[in-house]
Order: structure tokens, then sequence, then C-alpha cells
């Protein structure tokens, strides 16, 4: 079922000629191996590679980019009631064991991203917090990627809109981010999430 949704879109965007890096969300190995021989860059693991036995082998035999995000819990349950000692604390130890668990099976430490997982077995309180703290994750040496573009805690903290009506607090949480160190965004409004990045660190280079 995933192949046949990811595949055909794969193909065809390269055979347009697009040299864009193609990210292909699943955390099948199968599926993986199946997109990066189309023409996909990068794999993205919303369970950090824990889900198959086979999914560090797969990684690094792939010899493409990985990201590896924390969730706590399985996704239809996980926002129930997620709990943490320390919630930044403790999805750091996470993926610092993932960084770990993946160098020692031979996926190169150069291809790893890290994702604390956003929305992911969280609260609004944990999800603010690990925003207010993504410059913790930097120790770890590795990119780290920031996905909150409408997210449900944008509309806790506002009018509880629909996710269209989320764009300003998408870019919002971008932009925390990008102060605190994250590089790659995940996000749905490109155009206005570019400009206000350019924006912004057009004024902050002139500090």
């Amino acid at each position: 079922m995933e192949l046949a949704r990811t595949l055909p879109v794969i193909e065809g965007i390269r055979q347009k000629g697009c040299k864009a890096e193609i990210s292909i969300d699943t955390r099948k190995p199968d599926v993986a191996r199946a997109a990066v021989a189309a023409g996909a860059a990068i794999w993205n693991d919303v369970t950090a590679l824990t889900f198959s036995p086979e999914s560090l082998d797969a990684a690094a035999s792939l010899k493409c980019d990985i990201v590896l995000m924390h969730a706590q819990g399985d996704p239809k349950t996980m926002q129930k009631a997620p709990r943490y000692d320390d919630v930044v604390e403790d999805v750091y130890a996470y993926l610092a064991g993932r960084v770990e668990a993946c160098v020692k099976a031979g996926v190169g430490e150069e291809r790893l991203i890290l994702d604390p997982g956003i929305g992911f077995g969280k609260t609004l309180e944990h999800n603010l917090d690990l925003l207010a703290h993504l410059d913790r994750f930097r120790a770890l040496g590795r990119p780290v990627l920031l996905g909150a573009s409408r997210k449900r805690f944008i509309a806790a903290l506002d009018r509880d809109g629909p996710a269209s009506d989320r764009l300003g607090g998408s870019i919002a949480a971008v932009l925390a981010g990008y102060v605190r160190g994250a590089s790659i965004f995940r996000i749905h409004d490109v155009a206005e999430t570019r400009q206000a990045l350019g924006v912004f660190s057009a004024i902050d280079g002139r500090q």
C-alpha cells in the first residue's frame, strides 16, 4: 500500500528532472529501500529505526540521510496521557541512544538528523518546553529538524481553529526554532516561511 502511494510520486518527480531532495516518511525498511532506489535521498522514520529489526541494517546499507524522530507510545493512543520526568532531558537521552545504536550498526553519524518529535506523545507544555530548549539537542552534534507546522499545540494557544488557520503560529515556531539552532524545517507553507526566515535573518545579521 505505501509503495503504491509513494513510488509513482517519487518516480514522476525524478522523470520531470527535478533535483530537489525527496524524503520518504516510513517506518518500514522495505519501503525505504524502494523509495531510495526510485530517487529519495532521505529516510524519515518516526520510530527512529525501532519499528523493524531490519531497520538499522537497511539504514546502514542505503547510504541516504536518516531522520531519527522521538515519539512516545502508539500513534493511536500517544496523546492520551504522555508523561516524562523531564521532557527535554528524556528526549535528549532517547535521541542520543538512537545515534549510538545507528553508529554501532554502521550508519555514518554524518548522515543522521535529529527530530524531537513535536506533537508525538507530548502535551502542550511538553511541546513548549522542547521548543524553548531546542538548543540542548545541538550538543549531540547533528542537525536538528523541527516539524511544528500547523500542529495542534498552535490551536491550543489560540482559538482552537483548524489546521488551515495556523500559519502565524507555524511561522512563529519556525523562527523560535531557528534562533535556537534548528536548521531543517518540515513545513506546509513554503513561500511564507521562506520569506519570514529571510527577513528575520536579514535583521538578525545587523545586530
